[in-house]
């Protein structure tokens, strides 16, 4: 028998708090891939590119299991699997981390950029589906292939985009605009994957939806890449650059000061 799914069980409450979640990922992980590139002569590229992959990574991760509270299955009780669940949190890291830092050090060069988008957004995906893979219930599983195949393609242009945004995006404003662009990316790749979910019911007694120990595990989940994004903001607010509003070029063409100390203008005063 196959239940009756829903993706509202609290109403907009969970699309609008993922869509936020996904906004604020994006948002850190432009703002800190744009000071690794200030800070390339400083020997911190690498601590800011990770700091971006990682804000990045939890945003996506984040998103996905705030939407998840909001999934409901007529006639059974969800749980997840806290080994996957996790392990799909080190996915979504692991594979931005790829696609970052191959911007970050190689450019956003067409050949270059469309590997790092293909891969993180593939990697994307399979974060999407691994989370999936961890839900428990009374029943099975099924996909529509479209959908799968249609949120896969989403996922990889959202990626492609956010990384080309992550080096070629410098300016404050611009880099807000470009993450809530990016939050509807995401949250649509999301979406439209979940659209196409249904549930065969095993059988036996009909269980009422009770949400309680469900909503708790995933709220014990999403504390530790809460915690993890406020950290970044943090760390992103009291950076001198964006303090003084500095960061709106990258180093490699902040001008006068570059010129004056270069050998074939001497360094006079």
């Amino acid at each position: 028998m196959n239940a009756t799914v829903s993706e509202f069980y609290y109403g907009a409450v969970t699309p609008i708090a993922a869509y936020l979640m996904a906004c604020l990922g994006a948002a850190l992980g432009l703002r800190c891939t744009t000071r690794s590139l200030r800070r390339a002569q400083r020997g911190r590229r690498a601590g800011w590119l990770m700091l971006g992959a990682v804000s990045l990574g939890c945003g996506i991760w984040s998103m996905h299991f705030i939407a998840m509270i909001g999934f409901s299955v007529q006639g059974a009780l969800v749980t997840y699997d806290p080994a996957t669940t996790l392990l799909s949190l080190l996915v979504a890291i692991a594979v931005v981390a790829v696609g970052v830092f191959l911007v970050g050090y190689r450019g956003a060069a067409p050949l270059n950029l469309g590997v790092a988008g293909v891969v993180t957004g593939l990697g994307v995906a399979a974060m999407h589906y691994l989370g999936m893979a961890a839900i428990q219930t009374n029943g099975t599983v099924h996909y529509s292939t479209p959908a799968v195949v249609l949120s896969v393609v989403i996922a990889v242009v959202a990626a492609t985009a956010a990384l080309w945004a992550a080096v070629s995006v410098h300016g404050l404003w611009s880099s807000l605009g470009a993450s809530l662009v990016m939050g509807v990316a995401v949250t649509g790749m999301h979406y439209t994957g979940m659209a196409g979910v249904s549930v065969h019911l095993d059988g036996g007694t009909a269980i009422s939806q009770s949400s309680a120990s469900l909503l708790a595990f995933l709220l014990l989940m999403l504390a530790g890449p809460l915690s993890v994004l406020l950290i970044a903001a943090v760390i992103v607010m009291f950076d001198p650059d964006m303090m003084l509003g500095e960061d709106e070029r990258p180093a490699a063409v902040s001008g006068p000061d570059l010129t004056m100390q270069s050998p074939e203008f001497g360094t006079h005063h």
